[in-house]
């Protein structure tokens, strides 16, 4: 078995990897919501951020509203990630899961990734 090399470059904006789950296929609306679940489940704080493509791979994303600390509603974190993909479709948007105890990431994924420029 050989190690398969994904063709991701710089000049080219499509071809761009933005975490683990950025080289499977796309996540069906099921598994999106398992991996929401499995924030929640871990006591995860859930935060939305979102970028504009050409902007994806610098350290600033903006921060839409504020994290939700102590939200454990898999909807309502589902409902805030399509509203800010709504207010921002043309952008990344990216759900990540705060942990409390190392006060660091614990998940970080790209549910909706805009159009590339």
């Amino acid at each position: 078995m050989s190690v398969q090399d994904y063709h991701s470059r710089l000049s080219d904006p499509a071809s761009r990897k933005m975490g683990t789950f950025s080289y499977l296929p796309p996540m069906t609306k099921e598994q999106i919501r398992a991996q929401v679940e499995w924030i929640v489940q871990n006591g995860w704080n859930p935060a939305i951020e979102h970028t504009e493509p050409q902007f994806a791979m610098s350290n600033y994303w903006y921060m839409w509203k504020l994290p939700m600390f102590g939200e454990t509603d898999v909807d309502a974190i589902l409902a805030e990630l399509e509203a800010c993909h709504a207010a921002n479709p043309d952008n990344h948007v990216r759900l990540l899961g705060y942990n409390n105890f190392t006060q660091s990431q614990g998940a970080n994924m790209v549910v909706y990734r805009g159009t590339p420029v």
